[in-house]
């Protein structure tokens, strides 16, 4: 980032002596370089209504370019069961929708929205996949995806001048969701966030009955995986989550303790 900003400064500072620049011997367009600067200005004072706005966006532009399985279907009428008491994080309401599709994945979205995919609840079972859910509640509640949006939106901006908003983020096109949603499951949460997260998803399977190693067994389960002939399919849970293996080992250590405390 800290070179995309050098960029964009040179290039606002050459802009009025002439229209291109280059850089690494390629050719800058100085006006789309001021452009991306505005932009990634307006992403940095983005107040939390406009980010769940652009969130909302987003995940409906998500909907529709991928099959949501309902609740007349095994996987929606599952999810709806685990999900039925759950309704909001932080005064923020929850909504939840099954994604049919090969990857095994699960995302929140700042805006409150929570997709888990077909594959992942294939591999889990419901203790598992409540502790899967509560992790993504904990990134809703912790504000980490709201924070990851204002931050995939930022990149966009900077990196294309396309990405403007134009003041609405409702303003975006196609294409530019497309790239925003791109950058946003490109986005790496920090090791603090993961252990919250992992922390929510422990505490949200002792709130509604689940078993303590939820959290810990859907983590070594997604390690194991990775390691097997279904690699590529935990792929991006694996880029946006990382450090599973140190985090399984957290979250049994911490369900043993409960269990010790708690006979």
């Amino acid at each position: 980032m800290k070179k995309i900003i050098l960029f964009l400064a040179l290039a606002m500072g050459v802009s009025g002596m002439q229209a291109q620049i280059k850089i690494g011997g390629k050719k800058v367009n100085v006006g789309k370089a001021e452009k991306a600067i505005k932009d990634a200005a307006s992403a940095v004072t983005l107040s939390d209504a406009e980010i769940i706005a652009l969130c909302r966006e987003a995940v409906v532009w998500m909907d529709n370019n991928n099959p949501v399985a309902d609740e007349s279907t095994e996987y929606g009428e599952r999810l709806a069961r685990l999900t039925k008491n759950i309704k909001e994080a932080n005064g923020l309401p929850l909504n939840f929708k099954v994604y049919h599709v090969t990857d095994v994945n699960a995302f929140a979205c700042g805006d409150g929205s929570i997709r888990v995919f077909s594959a992942l609840m294939d591999i889990m079972n419901d203790d598992e996949l409540m502790a899967i859910i509560g992790h993504e509640i904990g990134h809703i509640a912790g504000t980490d995806v709201k924070d990851a949006m204002k931050n995939a939106y930022l990149t966009s901006a900077a990196i294309n001048a396309a990405g403007a908003v134009n003041n609405s983020v409702a303003a975006l096109s196609e294409t530019e969701l497309g790239e925003l949603t791109k950058s946003f499951f490109g986005a790496q949460f920090s090791q603090k966030q993961e252990f919250a997260a992992d922390d929510y998803g422990f505490k949200t399977c002792l709130e509604h009955g689940f078993s303590p190693y939820g959290m810990a067994n859907s983590l070594e389960r997604l390690v194991e995986l990775s390691q097997g002939a279904k690699a590529s399919t935990v792929q991006k849970m694996f880029s946006s989550h990382p450090d599973s293996e140190k985090r399984a080992k957290r979250m049994k250590e911490k369900a043993d303790k409960y269990t010790a405390e708690n006979k």
